[in-house]
């Protein structure tokens, strides 16, 4: 049992049948290949496509309900806590949980200044050259025309099919384009929907999930919907009895507040429905990329049945697997089947495979608060991550938070002008490079992992990245270098080869010297951010 850990296999081989079976006999079929739905199958047919490895950069709109409320990340799970904050905000600008909930907020989501033409030319201006949509977040609302999922954009909030106009925007532009699924999630994520409030007026009072159905909706606007669909049904419910907030949280990190790779026990209809609706996304888009919010593949081997069957879609579509699949903390066995995603963190040192890091310029959801006290990433922040990640072998997804007009505000803006200024003369030791024999030097040590950016520190001048690109070296200082600066990499005896000329993008010739210690450069005074020089010679690369 190689190819799955014992525990994703036993759990996900209960509900594999029924499945398979759930989608044969649907509209999409099961696409016939030669991958099959087993590790070893994926790593021996995977590829990663040129178009990937060239690309480097992607934007993503990581956008939906949950942008609503303009208070950040997660309001669909914490709105239903009480003493977060978020459920303060709730409470006050919505009304009480038990009678207005997250099915509620889905249904304010407007998108009235949406522009999506205008947004990716944005994007594009600022470097991106593939763009990704989420398509259904752990709130549920696939944000698409589902043909298994009543409750999408098409009949709650927007009333249209976004990931469907986001594709054709992104293809009009010569964009590949993307889609992320987080909905293998939804059936724990949501538990505190069916939850209550511990203390206070209402104690014990249960929230919306726990008593809504679908008759309740009738004359309403939810009308023919069933809210247990969108909630995903009580499958890890809070008990009575609970009288403080600390009891409940303890109680929901323990229960429901993990990540959890499986199925419900109680449930493995969900899983069918989750595989029915992801081969519907794929089948209806096309898409290039396929981002999993996950540990590997969801499900054990229904995870699997997803993955080959994208993969032999995209051998009927291209002619051969030219497409992304990306996960999380891959194992061994499943290293070379997929791309590796390493959410909100580093990696310290080369990769031999291709891969990807995605954050965001701010919370993933829309958080207004960063527009007031500036806290958004920096466009030099934003490059100097670009640059560490490409001389490793990677790409940067890169999210742009909208609120829930689909608007992007002033402080985004100057965050996609810096970026787009930088591109003018830095691009070209970016986009269609490769790395060096080494990612870099410098004194700034990385932590490798996911979700810890938080912790890094500042780059300094002397942090400095190399790529290669059509027979040239460039390196990229992390830091405002200038005047006499050293490359220590690039002593001679060290870097082999010999040094013809470096010339500073974007600028002109730089005075250099070689030596035993390192490259010497005369950089000139008030460079631009992350100064870039390209490195000409013979034996370099």
């Amino acid at each position: 049992m190689r190819d799955l850990g014992r525990r994703s296999f036993l759990a996900g081989t209960a509900a594999l049948g029924l499945a398979r079976a759930a989608r044969a006999a649907s509209p999409m079929g099961a696409m016939r290949g030669p991958v099959q739905p087993s590790w070893s199958s994926l790593v021996a047919n995977y590829r990663y496509p040129d178009w990937f490895r060239d690309a480097k950069l992607g934007m993503w709109s990581h956008w939906g309900p949950q942008s609503v409320p303009a208070q950040g990340d997660w309001y669909g799970r914490f709105l239903y806590m009480q003493g977060h904050p978020m459920y303060e905000h709730h409470l006050k600008t919505y009304g009480h949980p038990s009678v207005t909930g997250m099915k509620d907020i889905q249904n304010l989501w407007t998108a009235d200044k949406w522009e999506p033409d205008a947004l990716i030319a944005r994007y594009q201006k600022a470097g991106a050259k593939y763009f990704m949509a989420l398509a259904c977040h752990h709130d549920n609302l696939d944000c698409y025309d589902s043909r298994y999922h009543a409750w999408n954009s098409l009949r709650v909030g927007p009333r249209r099919d976004v990931v469907g106009i986001w594709e054709k925007a992104a293809r009009r532009a010569g964009l590949k384009f993307g889609v992320s699924n987080h909905a293998a999630h939804a059936w724990h994520w949501y538990q505190p929907a069916y939850g209550y409030d511990p203390v206070g007026p209402r104690k014990g009072e249960r929230y919306d999930a726990f008593h809504l159905r679908k008759a309740d909706g009738k004359g309403t606007w939810w009308d023919g919907l069933d809210p247990r669909e969108l909630y995903t049904g009580g499958h890890a419910v809070l008990p009575d009895g609970i009288d403080s907030i600390e009891a409940m949280n303890t109680w929901h990190d323990a229960h429901n507040g993990q990540w959890i790779e499986t199925g419900p026990k109680d449930d493995p209809a969900y899983v069918t429905r989750w595989l029915l609706r992801q081969t519907d996304l794929v089948a209806k888009y096309k898409p290039d990329m396929v981002y999993m919010d996950d540990h590997e593949l969801p499900f054990g081997p229904v995870g699997l049945e997803a993955a080959a069957d994208y993969y032999n879609r995209s051998i009927d579509w291209h002619g051969q697997i030219d497409v992304v699949l990306t996960g999380k903390q891959l194992k061994p066995y499943a290293r070379f089947g997929m791309v590796q995603d390493v959410e909100r963190g580093f990696t310290d040192h080369l990769w031999d495979e291709p891969w990807q890091t995605d954050t965001c310029i701010g919370d993933w959801f829309y958080n207004e608060a960063r527009l007031h006290d500036k806290s958004y990433k920096s466009a030099e922040e934003v490059i100097q991550r670009l640059a560490d990640v490409v001389s490793k072998n990677g790409n940067l997804m890169l999210s742009i938070p909208q609120p829930g007009d689909g608007s992007i505000d002033s402080e985004t803006e100057k965050v996609l002008n810096g970026m787009a200024g930088w591109m003018t003369h830095g691009g070209e030791a970016i986009f269609g490079s490769r790395p060096w024999r080494r990612y870099g030097e410098g004194p700034t040590r990385l932590i490798a992992g996911m979700q810890n950016e938080e912790k890094a520190k500042p780059f300094t001048a002397q942090d400095i990245r190399f790529t290669t690109n059509k027979g040239a070296l460039y390196a990229l200082f992390l830091g405002r270098a200038s005047g006499s600066t050293t490359i220590r990499s690039l002593a001679r005896g060290r870097a082999g080869g010999k040094i013809e000329q470096v010339t500073l993008l974007g600028g002109g010739p730089v005075a250099f010297r070689q030596d035993g210690a390192g490259l010497h450069l005369d950089m000139p005074q008030g460079a631009h951010f992350v100064p870039a020089v390209r490195i000409d010679g013979h034996g370099l690369v």
